[in-house]
């Protein structure tokens, strides 16, 4: 028995506890500082505590912070006097490191909850914070090589050296991981249920892996997963619907990045984007409107209607005259293919085109049409699921054919 997971286990148990305990009790002083938010898709919109995810990121870092020597303890107590010379430093640093990271995005994302930065901003905060943890990976690692997938070795041979362009790969990595989770949000319980899902399935892969040749990458991912998984069960009881907190972006970003300091410092980063499945199509989806080809909104939230108390889908609506030619484009294929409800010529002059916001939640609802809140919550989280179950398929099946595994 691995001790140390023993004990990590342990302290996320309590940790969850202690969050389940004072997430209630922070309410007040979250509100009284400012950090609230009115719950837009209920009949009754009341003010509830914003940036939640706050708390659970500090109870994640305490549960880390004590339990940082255990991993090492052997270390230090062993009677054999050879032993203080094998300290392993680089595991050391790099436990370290990936805390600095997390600490620096959580403190990052509770800047952006207050200061409501744009997004153009937002993109920034997760390459800032990333650059302890590529320091570490390259003082302690520093490996780029990649292994060509089987059909293009005739090619390109058995294996690539990226160098400069691994670390630009591994830095978007921790980009995308943080923001990917952040636009699939605006309805209760759908951040924190989406993280923990891939929480649990990052968990389930380690786990399976104990027994590989890469043991310890996995044991050294498990030290961090079961804490966050166990924070964010504690979150996701009050952030269900009906909501009693917001997380905020604090939360997004502490789990993006999390997820991306497994991912990296565990050496399997490609399996990790496999359980972001959903997120990937989420972000392909949005991408005409997040690098603004369409006029995107500053939120899309779907559109609660108060008399049958469901979601619906939610529009931009903008001139067609200042629709560049490529934004044309794509509506025409999005209209073509269904996957968009576009409507050219409406209003009173007809010269606005309507189409609706580029998300997984408002194509859920294009296909499944208006639904109540927790409803579409389940729904989306079950698409998170059978994307998890995917990855599986694809990392122990698929994988065999590109790969030797």
């Amino acid at each position: 028995m691995h001790y140390p997971l023993v004990i990590n286990t342990c302290l996320s148990a309590l940790g969850m506890l202690v969050t389940l305990k004072v997430i209630p009790g922070f309410g007040e002083v979250f509100m009284k500082a400012g950090f609230k938010g009115r719950d837009l898709n209920k009949v009754v919109q009341k003010e509830i505590p914003e940036s939640a995810g706050m708390i659970s990121g500090a109870m994640f870092l305490i549960i880390m912070f004590l339990f940082i020597p255990f991993p090492f303890l052997e270390y230090w107590v062993s009677v054999k006097p050879q032993t203080s010379h094998e300290f392993p430093h680089a595991d050391f640093v790099e436990f370290l490191g990936a805390l600095l990271s997390i600490s620096c995005m959580i403190f990052l994302g509770f800047v952006d909850d207050a200061l409501a930065l744009k997004w153009r901003h937002k993109l920034w905060l997760p390459t800032i914070a990333s650059l302890p943890l590529l320091m570490v990976y390259f003082t302690t690692f520093d490996l780029t090589t990649i292994i060509v997938p089987k059909p293009f070795r005739p090619i390109l041979g058995l294996s690539i050296d990226l160098g400069l362009l691994y670390y630009v790969y591994m830095g978007m990595l921790a980009v995308f991981c943080t923001n990917a989770i952040n636009i699939l949000a605006g309805i209760n319980g759908v951040e924190t249920g989406q993280s923990l899902i891939i929480g649990l399935s990052i968990t389930i892969f380690n786990l399976l892996e104990l027994s590989g040749d890469f043991s310890e990458d996995h044991i050294f991912s498990l030290y961090f997963m079961i804490p966050f998984c166990a924070v964010s069960f504690a979150l996701l009881y009050y952030n269900w619907y009906p909501s009693q907190v917001f997380v905020g972006d604090t939360f997004c970003y502490f789990a993006g990045m999390t997820f991306a300091v497994v991912g990296i410092l565990s050496h399997f980063s490609k399996t990790m984007l496999l359980f972001f499945i959903p997120q990937i199509l989420n972000f392909l989806y949005s991408c005409p409107q997040l690098f603004r080809l369409v006029p995107c909104p500053r939120h899309r939230l779907p559109r609660f209607d108060a008399k049958t108390g469901k979601l619906g889908m939610s529009y931009s609506r903008f001139k067609t005259s200042e629709l560049n030619s490529i934004g044309a484009l794509i509506l025409q294929v999005c209209r073509i293919f269904h996957i968009a409800d576009v409507r050219s010529g409406v209003g009173e002059d007809k010269q606005y085109t309507e189409c609706n916001n580029l998300t997984l939640i408002n194509f859920v609802l294009k296909v499944l049409g208006p639904t109540h809140e927790r409803t579409l919550t389940i729904y989306l989280l079950t698409i998170q699921v059978l994307g998890s179950m995917a990855a599986f398929f694809i990392r122990y099946q698929l994988a065999k054919i590109f790969y030797d595994v």
